[in-house]
């Protein structure tokens, strides 16, 4: 049996929880609030570094709260879907030359995707 310290976590599976933690939330928290939300042994000060970072990223915004901060998830990211959404758009944005890196992520497609990508392009909305 192990004690979670030494298992590894998926790549931005902390950003991750703390974005669930935040989605289910009825409002903004505190770093300590989204600790409790979290269940796990994770320190409130790891808590607070994964949502600075994320206010950094602009997935989050904070509201001064007393001597700290409260945090909630932009309107655009309002679900793992809206994270991915906005994910891609900053990786998009790193780079200069934005036909060249749609060409090629289209070029990247499976035919499935492709189809998906080309109706909702024809679609009205």
């Amino acid at each position: 049996m192990t004690d979670g310290k030494d298992e590894r976590r998926p790549a931005g599976g902390l950003e991750a929880s703390v974005m669930a933690a935040l989605w289910a939330a009825d409002g903004p928290l505190t770093p300590g609030q989204v600790q409790s939300g979290l269940g796990t042994d994770l320190a409130r000060t790891t808590v607070t570094t994964i949502l600075s970072r994320l206010h950094d990223k602009g997935v989050v915004e904070r509201q001064r709260r007393g001597r700290g901060f409260v945090y909630f998830p932009v309107r655009e990211v309002q679900d793992a879907h809206g994270l991915t959404a906005r994910r891609m758009h900053t990786e998009l944005d790193r780079d200069s030359d934005r036909q060249t890196v749609l060409a090629r992520f289209v070029a990247q497609l499976n035919p499935d995707d492709e189809r998906i990508l080309r109706d909702l392009l024809e679609s009205d909305g």
